[in-house]
């Protein structure tokens, strides 16, 4: 099961008041959804929240290849971010 440490867990979960352990739960597979968060929009928040080797560290390089899809991508509020992960993946699809 993924743990995240306090300090992670406030940088993802700054504005809403849901559980550390649900939050764990849903980055695991043990839980559909953690308060309104889904998996995919989870992800959305921790790209935006996290940096690069937090997100590595919590997640790991399957999980995040996993989620790093274009559709994941585009949901990032800002242009900047969205062109940052669209190189992300694809040089970590180069690799595999």
């Amino acid at each position: 099961m993924i743990k995240l440490s306090d300090d992670i867990y406030k940088q993802i979960m700054w504005d809403y008041d849901i559980p550390k352990e649900d939050v764990e739960k849903l980055l695991s597979g043990e839980a559909e959804r953690a308060g309104h968060y889904t998996i995919n929009s989870m992800f959305v928040k921790m790209l935006q929240a996290l940096t690069w080797y937090s997100l590595l560290g919590v997640l790991g390089k399957a999980k995040i290849m996993e989620l790093l899809t274009h559709e994941n991508i585009k949901k990032l509020r800002f242009k900047s971010l969205q062109e940052q992960y669209t190189y992300v993946r694809a040089r970590l699809f180069e690799l595999v």
